[in-house]
């Protein structure tokens, strides 16, 4: 899909997308249960769609009236065969819940990722008695449990994801685990899986975010759930607000555990002016400047980070660029070029770092390659160019955003 922005203000209100981090964890959470919890204001992306079918193929039963979904759960495999979509979260949050299972299952998926990189993955889980075969530390990757429990190593500094997938996991083996990781990174993503484990009745402690002790033999208790708005799918429409108009999104939590609710203090650093209730941020743009900002920890917050900083006066820095290399594009490179095609220097010379200088943004085509953040984010760019912006590929904001381009024309007209 091809669209075409022209420059312009936007103005208006718009309800915040479900947040796809929580909705896949709360998934994941209700398969395990053994019996009915109902997810709230739960409206699909494509992640979260993966997600579901993955939870039905591994014997969850699934229905749903508008935003309200009711999952069955119980762990009761119908299909050895897996497909996870795109979704570098489902990949490692349900391969180790399908090694709980005692009969081989397969997890593939299509698109980008299958060049990510998943060999994180295999040692620790044959450490807790699993078989594992990969394709070369690549998707597909097929595992034969049940997964028992024990002592492991993960290194932390690539993703969070399958620290989450261990997480939510374990509670499940029969016996207890001691989780070390070493160099975490995201971790307020952690924090997440604990806090909606604890909803649904599973405990799991922690030393300082270096051990983590998992007790075996635990049970996910059904409950009625609340997904909350995604700040991630937030970020680039508010940004929008700060340098092009005005914008109050509703559905946002204040107090989240969203790493990407980082974005409120990006703009406070810039200078926009903002505005927050218990369930909604409004920001109004002004005069912006060049900020410093550390996205190690909210790393899907760069492209929205980088439109930002185009609009700011003077050259702002980025750093955390090292944990960019294997999202859905080398996303430091791919800011690099679209951005450059814009018209707006983005200086990746320093490591892990980002320089954006702010200037006129220049009418062009770019490509989204495939990135959902990186097509919404060039978007954001384009309302303040000297004309327009065509954004091939559009269409990849449906990952986990799919009604952005209509809340994005709601707010313009």
């Amino acid at each position: 899909m091809k669209t075409t922005i022209h420059k312009g203000r936007i103005a208006g209100s718009i309800t915040a997308p479900a947040s796809k981090s929580y909705a896949q964890r709360a998934v994941a959470a209700a398969l395990l249960a053994g019996g009915e919890t109902t997810l709230t204001h739960l409206d699909l992306c494509n992640d979260t769609r993966a997600a579901l079918d993955v939870a039905r193929r591994l014997g969850a039963s699934v229905s749903h009236e508008g935003t309200t979904y009711t999952i069955r759960g119980g762990l009761n495999p119908v299909s050895t065969k897996l497909n996870i979509g795109e979704s570098g979260l489902a990949t490692r949050l349900f391969t180790p819940i399908a090694s709980l299972c005692h009969m081989p299952i397969t997890i593939n998926g299509e698109g980008s990722i299958l060049r990510r990189p998943i060999e994180m993955m295999e040692e620790p889980l044959q450490a807790l008695g699993v078989e594992v075969i990969s394709n070369g530390g690549y998707l597909p990757i097929s595992v034969k449990g049940p997964m028992r429990g024990g002592e492991i190593h993960v290194d932390g500094s690539l993703s969070s994801q399958f620290i989450t997938g261990l997480l939510m996991a374990l509670p499940l083996s029969p016996n207890d685990t001691v989780l070390h990781v070493e160099n975490l990174k995201s971790r307020p993503y952690v924090d997440m899986t604990i806090d909606l484990a604890a909803r649904f009745g599973v405990a799991i402690e922690h030393n300082n975010y270096e051990q983590f002790y998992i007790a075996g033999g635990q049970h996910y208790t059904p409950c009625t759930y609340n997904i909350e708005g995604d700040w991630s799918g937030a970020s680039c429409l508010l940004v929008a607000g700060a340098t092009a108009g005005s914008i109050t999104i509703r559905n946002l939590n204040h107090i989240s555990l969203q790493a990407d609710l980082a974005i409120i203090e990006a703009l406070a650093r810039a200078g926009a002016e903002i505005i927050t209730t218990n369930s909604s941020v409004t920001v109004h743009g002004g005069p912006l400047h060049a900020f410093e900002f550390d996205a190690t920890d909210c790393p899907d917050l760069f492209p929205a980070l980088a439109a930002l900083a185009a609009s700011c006066e003077g050259t702002s820095v980025l750093t955390g660029t090292q944990r960019l290399t294997y999202k859905e594009s080398n996303r430091a490179e791919t800011i690099a070029e679209v951005f450059g095609r814009l018209g707006i220097g983005v200086d990746l010379s320093e490591e892990n770092t980002m320089r954006i200088t702010g200037g006129p943004v220049s009418s062009a085509v770019v490509d989204s390659h495939n990135d959902h953040r990186i097509a919404m984010a060039a978007a954001v760019a384009a309302l303040s160019s000297d004309d327009s912006v065509v954004i091939e590929g559009a269409d990849a904001a449906d990952k986990s955003y799919p009604n952005f381009w209509n809340d994005l024309d709601t707010l313009r007209s």
